[in-house]
């Protein structure tokens, strides 16, 4: 059962009868096999490579509005080209506003969305963006731990502001590791700031991509002399060498979410799902109710 699924069934129905064809060259054309006019539409739909994912989601978004649906609503739990949120080097796009632009442009109405590598994306909209955070859920799993003994951890500088509202919402410890890139996907050197001796670390960060980064991190906290290693990442990317990377590392486990589906399983990763969440979001959104609840930090 796909995520899509899972969300139609946490809201209490089924997915509608939806049809891509696709033609001998890969092109491809997907169509409604139901009436929809007047009707709010929730598209769910991750945008992780390859881009036939965005393109679909554009398709449906613009056949939703020819066939004279009331609202469009994008549901989008892992937001692709996230990263390229800013021009930081010459020459290069700026991939995450290019698809806000295209999205818009299909004619969506509203976006949900789940831990933006970039907060600043929303800004990249002149529709309304819901973005939920995956600490509403992994903070209950942290809460079952003894949290007598755990230290949280950011695997780099940019996840520092998301550690630490981790750290206060459990009222724990804070360390950070900082790390030096050559080029992307490729550390140089880390280093860890704070005392980890002795503790059950947990990092958080809202993605894991080739695994080195946190794989990099884990080892060298366990050097440190903490006595465990956890991860939390919302989005499972988990390209390339990333599951031989986790399962060779020290990491105890890694909990992610199913915002995108993991293709190989393994005994260090554990999936919390995001089904239920984005059920209620949506049920919320149809009864115009507030959904503030369930931002519990950021």
């Amino acid at each position: 059962m796909n995520l899509a699924q899972k969300i139609a069934a946490s809201y209490g129905t089924s997915l509608g009868d939806i049809k891509v064809t696709v033609f001998s060259d890969g092109e491809f054309q997907p169509s409604f096999e139901e009436t929809v006019r007047g009707q709010d539409v929730f598209l769910v739909q991750s945008t992780m490579p390859p881009t036939e994912n965005i393109f679909e989601l554009l398709l449906m978004i613009d056949a939703a509005r020819r066939a004279s649906a009331r609202k469009i609503i994008a549901v989008i739990p892992y937001f692709g080209f996230a990263r390229q949120d800013r021009k930081d080097k010459p020459r290069v796009a700026i991939g995450s506003k290019l698809i806000a632009n295209m999205l818009m442009a299909a004619g969506v109405d509203r976006v949900i969305t789940m831990d933006l590598h970039a907060d600043q994306i929303q800004g990249f909209f002149e529709v309304p963006v819901d973005h939920l955070y995956a600490s509403t859920l992994f903070l209950d799993e942290l809460r079952k731990l003894d949290s007598s003994n755990l230290i949280m951890a950011a695997p780099d500088v940019g996840g520092a502001k998301r550690a630490n509202s981790y750290a206060k919402n459990l009222n724990i410890g804070l360390a950070l590791c900082h790390k030096n890139r050559k080029k992307a996907n490729e550390i140089a050197e880390m280093t860890v700031i704070g005392d980890v001796s002795g503790k059950d670390v947990v990092i958080v960060d809202d993605m894991c991509d080739t695994a080195g980064t946190l794989t990099t991190a884990a080892d060298l906290l366990m050097e440190k002399g903490a006595l465990s290693v956890r991860a939390f990442c919302t989005h499972a990317v988990l390209s390339g060498p990333a599951y031989e990377r986790i399962h060779n590392s020290r990491l105890t486990e890694l909990v992610v979410t199913d915002t995108i589906p993991i293709t190989i399983t393994s005994d260090k990763i554990r999936v919390v799902s995001v089904a239920e969440l984005f059920g209620d979001v949506i049920k919320r959104l149809i009864n115009n109710e507030s959904i503030s609840s369930h931002f519990v930090i950021s």
